[in-house]
């Protein structure tokens, strides 16, 4: 056990050592999200208002489902922030990010939409994405109900979530129907290639191994990794041009199975001329933050993203007249 988990941040290992290793696959994925499905209540939710909202798919005949945390009392049209869960795009729901996105709400004041998006293998590509575009439309088209600042959207997640929200970013900004002003990429799963490296220790891999990833991405894809061309937004590593997408915050342990690529692409974004903030975590693993929120590496991590958000989100007079400027 000590071997195995060598290299994992001392205040990581509690929740290390009491995550199973788990490689998901078509056989147990209906096991997992049946069980996210009776997941209670969370009590961070305690002093928000919180809805679900159901709007219309693209095909006019199905809905989506939104999550959106307000706070209770709203003086002012908030800025917004678009969210996408993770689960490897085969598994998850909003609900599982109750407790991170109650925490964008009371920090920030801002509003949260979490997106029910269509999942693979069932739902493959676009399914997901365009779900989510259909949500980033919807937000700016009421906002004026929900008071919210059109002119201030901002679009995240984590994992899976952060690569649609990677995906979203482009494609957003190649129909510039709506535009953003911020991308948060937490730990984001960008590039299928991934799957066929073999230089990659999976030992500390507690959450997300090289077969999870793999079944993520073939179940999301459709097919086989690695092809010469894949569907444009389908991979957000295979983009050539990631000129004029809005600014962005990466941020990744050095223990992740997405730690290589993610730094790639951090790296591709700022030689393209995108402002982009890198925040690499020693000894964390995929998913470390969800555990145990009251440890300092944790909390860091989380400060961090709320920073981004408060510089990206909030207009330089506002920081200033609220107290929340330096």
């Amino acid at each position: 056990m000590t071997s195995q988990f060598s290299k994992i941040h001392p205040e990581l290992l509690p929740s290390a050592k009491m995550s199973p290793k788990v490689n998901y696959s078509r056989g147990n994925i209906w096991l997992f999200n049946l069980l996210m499905g009776l997941m209670p209540p969370s009590k961070a939710l305690n002093g928000l208002h919180v809805e679900n909202v159901f709007i219309p798919r693209e095909d006019g005949r199905t809905k989506i489902r939104l999550r959106v945390y307000q706070p209770k009392t709203i003086d002012a049209p908030t800025s917004v922030l678009l969210w996408m869960h993770g689960g490897g795009y085969v598994i998850g729901k909003p609900e599982q990010d109750d407790v991170s996105c109650a925490q964008y709400v009371r920090e920030l004041g801002v509003t949260v939409v979490s997106v029910d998006y269509r999942l693979a293998p069932k739902n493959p590509f676009p399914a997901g994405l365009d779900d989510c575009y259909s949500a980033l439309k919807w937000v700016v088209s009421h906002a004026q109900e929900f008071n919210i600042d059109p002119s201030r959207v901002a679009i995240g997640g984590n994992s899976a979530g952060g690569g649609l929200a990677a995906a979203l970013a482009q494609l957003a900004h190649d129909r510039k129907e709506v535009e953003l002003v911020f991308q948060l990429l937490i730990y984001p799963m960008l590039d299928d290639r991934t799957v066929f490296r073999t230089d990659i220790d999976d030992s500390n891999n507690v959450t997300w191994t090289h077969k999870s990833n793999r079944f993520g991405w073939e179940s999301y894809l459709g097919g086989e990794c690695g092809a010469e061309v894949v569907p444009a937004y389908s991979v957000p590593a295979r983009r050539a041009d990631l000129s004029g997408l809005p600014p962005a915050w990466i941020g990744v342990g050095t223990l992740d199975i997405f730690h290589d690529e993610d730094i790639a692409y951090a790296q591709r974004l700022r030689e393209s001329g995108v402002d982009c903030e890198l925040n690499i975590v020693s000894g964390a693993f995929h998913g470390f933050d969800v555990f145990d929120p009251e440890v300092s590496v944790v909390q860091e991590f989380r400060n961090s993203q709320i920073e981004a958000l408060r510089k990206n989100l909030f207009r330089s007079s506002e920081l200033v007249s609220n107290g929340r400027g330096s």
